[in-house]
């Protein structure tokens, strides 16, 4: 997929390019817990 969303009880938080929303964190903090 070219682009990805992120929903959060049914509306739309982030919505970017998939590598961007893979590289974003607070998508990976939502999705995969504290990082660093």
């Amino acid at each position: 997929a070219d682009r990805g969303y992120v929903l959060q009880t049914g509306e739309i938080v982030l919505a970017d390019t998939a590598k961007a929303l893979l590289e974003n964190p607070q998508m990976q903090e939502a999705y995969l817990g504290a990082v660093g």
